[in-house]
């Protein structure tokens, strides 16, 4: 968590230093301070995941890809308790559907089409 902000704020640090040759309106912004990585889809995972911002209190999604930030609107306390309750209720997971692949917890959204037969049930 932390190397990756440390990297986010490198990446901010030179987008500055070509920001401040550009017009207000053209400046970019890969990452702010207050953005602090706290998911992703693997331990190592660097290409996306979310943030809550502590200047607002809600999550923000970043992408090396630069994809579309989405619709994020939760606190980080609203996205977790909505886990849980994806995982006490896996049928009824509106967001994305819990199972497991070896043991481990795999969102359905992150499976590589490839390994969606291995995906299992919660329980038995």
């Amino acid at each position: 968590m932390s190397a990756l902000h440390r990297v986010k704020m490198a990446a901010q640090a030179q987008e500055d230093t070509l920001n401040s040759g550009r017009p207000e309106e053209e400046r970019v912004t890969v990452w702010q301070a207050t953005w602090v990585p706290v998911i992703a889809l693997g331990p190592a995972d660097d290409t996306s995941g979310l943030y809550p911002d502590a200047a607002t209190g809600f999550l923000g999604r970043w992408s090396r890809y630069n994809e579309a930030p989405g619709e994020e609107c939760d606190t980080l306390v609203t996205y977790l308790e909505e886990m849980a309750d994806m995982l006490e209720s896996p049928t009824l997971a509106a967001r994305d559907k819990p199972r497991l692949i070896g043991g481990t917890l795999v969102w359905l959204s992150s499976i590589d089409p490839m390994r969606e037969d291995r995906w299992q049930p919660l329980t038995d």
